[in-house]
C-alpha cells in the first residue's frame, strides 16, 4: 500500500498538508463545543446568570459548529478531488505498463484479471484515499487532543475510557488476523467471475449452437456463490465491528455517570456542581475518543480490501516487461529483409522447443511462405519479428539488425501485421483501415481507397450507407469474417510497410477472392517483403520461397515445383488438396 502512496506528487502532498491544517481546525473547533457546554452547565447553577450569558455561549457553539461543518465540506472536496486524480494516474499506468507488455506478462496475468486490477482495484484504494485522508487525520488528533483535556479530570473517568479503548483496539487486531487473508481470496474469485463472464459473452454463439447455457450458468453460480460466501464472511466479521462499538459507547457513558454518582455524594456543596459539569465535558471528549476509534474502525474495515488492491496494482506496474526498447533509431541501408540465422524457440515455462535451428533470408521484394501441419510452428515463427516473442536461441534480423536491438517503435513503423484472427476497432471504415496511421485517419481518402480496392474490400464497403464513414461496431460484429479479414489487409496495405506479415489471412476468403487479391497484392506490394503464413496451397503456389515446417524443424525451402520433387511433407500437403493433373498445370 505504501509503494503505491509513494507515487503522489507535490500538488498531491500540498492538497494533503491543506487537509492537515483544515482537519486539525475543525478538531480544536469541536473540542471547544465541551467547553462552552461546561460554562453553561455553570452558569446554569448560579442564580444571578442571565439569559444573555448563556445565549453568548451557545452563540459560540453555533460559531464552532459552523466552522467545523465549512471545514469539513472544503476537506470532503479536496479528499475526492485527490483520490480521484490519483487513481486516474494510477490507471494511466497500468494502462501504459500493460501496453508495453509481451504476450508472455499477458499470459502470466490473465485478460480478466487486468481488467480487475484497472478497476475494481484501482476503485478500492480510491475509496480509501478520500476516507482516509479525512478519517486517518482526524481520529488520532481528536484522540490525542481529547485525552489531554481529559487526563486532570478523574483518574476513575480515565481508566474507564482507558480499558474501553483497549477493549477496542484488540476487537481491531484479531479482525484484521482474520479478515485480510480472505480479502486476498476475494480479488482472486473475482477475477474468476470476470473470467467467466468474458468467457460467455465471447463464446454466446457456441453456446447457445451447442445448448450449453445451463452448464455455464452452473459453472457461474459456482464461481458466483464462491465469492459471495467470502464475501459474507468478511462482511459478517466487520459487521461486529459497529455494534460493538456502540455498545462500548454506551457502557462508557453509563459508566462514567455511574462513578460520577459517587464522586458527587462524596464531595462538598462547592465541589458537587464542579464535579458534575467535569463529568458532563468528560463523558463528550469521553464520546470523542471513541469517536475517533470508531473512524479508525471504518478504516480498518477498508484497509484490507484496499491493502490487497494496492498490492496487485504494484504488481503490475512493478513487472519488467521481457520485451525492451533497443538503441537503433536510424535507418538502414537495406531495405525490407527479414534474416532468421540459427533461431529456436520455447514458451516461456516450456521444456520443449516449437521452433529448432531456424535460418532463411527473405529479401527487398521476395514472397516467402510458411506452410505446415497445425502446430508446426508457423505463427509462432513470424510473431519472432515483431517482437510478439523473443527468440530463445539464435537472432532474427530486419534489415541487417537484430530486432532486439531496435527502438519497438522503429521497428513496428516497419512491418506491416495481419493477425491470424481479425481485429477490429470500434469506429468507421477510414478509422480502421487508417489505423496504421495511429487510428486518427491521417490517411488521404484516396490511399483508403486504394488500400480499400486492392484488399477486395470495395464492393461491400461502397455499398454500405456511408461507404467509408460507416461504422464498424468493436470486435467487426456487423460484418461478417470474411469482410473481416479483407478491411484487416486493407490496414496494413494503407500504412505502406517494406515488411507484410500475413499470419493465416486469406483462410476467411473464398478461392476467387482469394486468387484476385493475391494478384493485385503482388502489383501493389512488389517493392516490398512479403511473409505468408498459409493452409491452402493455392495461397502459397506462387512464391518465390517456400518453408515447410514439421514439429518445429525446417523440412524443406525451395518454390513450388522445387518442394514438389524433393519434400515429401510438402507433397503430402499439395495432394491433399489439389489433383495431380492440378499441381502439373500450375
Amino acid at each position: 500500500m505504501f509503494k503505491l502512496l509513494k507515487k503522489f506528487n507535490r500538488k498531491d502532498i500540498l492538497i494533503i498538508l491543506i487537509c492537515v491544517v483544515l482537519i486539525s481546525f475543525q478538531v480544536w473547533l469541536d473540542l471547544k463545543l465541551p467547553d462552552y457546554m461546561s460554562k453553561i452547565t455553570t452558569l446554569l447553577q448560579q442564580s444571578d446568570t442571565g439569559i444573555n450569558s448563556i445565549l453568548e455561549q451557545g452563540g459560540y457553539m453555533l460559531l464552532c459548529a459552523g466552522g467545523s461543518l465549512l471545514s469539513a465540506i472544503v476537506v470532503g472536496y479536496l479528499a475526492s478531488l485527490l483520490s480521484s486524480t490519483f487513481s486516474k494516474n494510477i490507471r494511466k499506468k497500468i494502462f501504459e505498463k500493460v501496453q508495453s507488455f509481451s504476450m508472455e506478462e499477458i499470459k502470466k496475468f490473465t485478460t480478466s484479471s487486468l481488467i480487475t486490477r484497472t478497476t475494481n482495484d484501482i476503485t478500492n484504494v480510491e475509496m480509501l484515499i478520500s476516507m482516509g485522508l479525512q478519517l486517518l487525520i482526524k481520529a488520532p488528533i481528536t484522540a490525542v487532543w481529547a485525552i489531554f483535556k481529559i487526563l486532570n479530570k478523574s483518574w476513575q473517568w480515565s481508566a474507564i475510557t482507558g480499558v474501553a479503548v483497549l477493549i477496542l483496539l484488540t476487537m481491531v487486531v484479531m479482525l484484521m488476523i482474520v479478515v485480510i487473508p480472505k480479502f486476498k481470496i476475494v480479488q482472486k474469485l473475482i477475477d474468476n467471475i470476470n473470467g467467466l463472464t468474458r468467457e460467455n459473452l465471447l463464446g454466446i454463439r457456441v453456446i447457445r449452437a451447442f445448448n450449453a447455457e445451463k452448464y455455464q450458468e452452473n459453472k457461474f453460480e459456482e464461481g458466483n456463490i464462491k465469492l459471495t460466501k467470502t464475501q459474507l464472511f468478511n462482511q459478517s466479521m466487520m459487521g461486529i465491528m459497529q455494534p460493538v462499538m456502540y455498545l462500548i459507547m454506551n457502557c462508557i457513558t453509563l459508566a462514567i455517570y455511574f462513578v460520577g454518582t459517587y464522586l458527587i455524594n462524596a464531595a462538598g456543596f462547592p465541589d458537587k456542581i464542579s464535579i458534575f459539569s467535569d463529568m458532563v465535558v468528560f463523558t463528550s471528549y469521553a464520546m470523542q475518543v471513541i469517536m475517533s476509534f470508531l473512524m479508525l474502525a471504518m478504516i480498518f474495515i477498508m484497509y484490507p480490501r484496499a491493502s490487497v488492491s494496492a498490492d496487485r496494482i504494484n504488481e503490475v506496474i512493478e513487472t519488467f516487461s521481457t520485451i525492451n526498447d533497443g538503441d537503433v533509431e536510424e535507418e538502414n541501408y537495406i531495405k525490407g529483409e527479414v534474416e532468421f540465422r540459427n533461431v529456436s524457440f520455447r514458451y516461456p515455462d516450456s521444456e520443449e522447443y516449437v521452433l529448432k535451428d531456424i535460418s532463411f533470408v527473405a529479401r527487398e521484394g521476395e514472397t516467402v511462405a510458411f506452410i505446415g501441419s497445425t502446430g508446426s510452428g508457423k505463427s509462432t515463427l513470424i510473431n519472432l519479428v515483431p517482437r510478439f516473442y523473443d527468440a530463445t536461441e539464435g537472432e532474427v534480423l530486419v534489415d541487417g539488425v537484430n530486432v532486439k536491438d531496435y527502438k519497438l517503435n522503429i521497428l513496428h513503423n516497419k512491418l506491416g501485421y495481419v493477425p491470424q484472427k481479425a481485429v477490429m476497432f470500434n469506429g468507421s471504415v477510414k478509422y480502421n483501415v487508417s489505423y496504421g496511421d495511429n487510428g486518427k485517419e491521417k490517411a488521404s481518402l484516396d490511399k483508403i481507397k486504394e488500400a480499400v480496392r486492392v484488399a477486395q474490400a470495395k464492393d461491400f464497403v461502397e455499398k454500405m450507407s456511408n461507404t467509408y464513414d460507416s461504422n464498424i461496431a468493436r470486435g467487426g460484429t456487423n460484418v461478417s469474417g470474411g469482410q473481416k479479414q479483407r478491411l484487416a489487409i486493407a490496414r496494413a496495405i494503407a500504412k505502406d510497410p517494406e515488411i507484410y506479415i500475413f499470419d493465416d489471412s486469406f483462410s476467411a476468403l473464398d478461392y476467387k477472392t482469394d486468387y484476385i487479391l493475391r494478384n493485385e497484392l503482388k502489383k501493389y506490394t512488389k517493392n516490398a517483403t512479403c511473409l505468408i503464413v498459409a493452409q491452402r496451397i493455392g495461397t502459397i503456389i506462387n512464391a518465390d520461397k517456400i518453408i515447410v515446417l514439421d514439429h518445429g524443424n525446417c523440412v524443406g525451402i525451395g518454390t513450388h515445383k522445387e518442394l514438389l520433387k524433393k519434400c515429401s511433407i510438402y507433397k503430402e500437403i499439395a495432394y491433399s488438396q489439389l489433383s495431380k493433373e492440378e499441381l502439373e498445370n500450375e
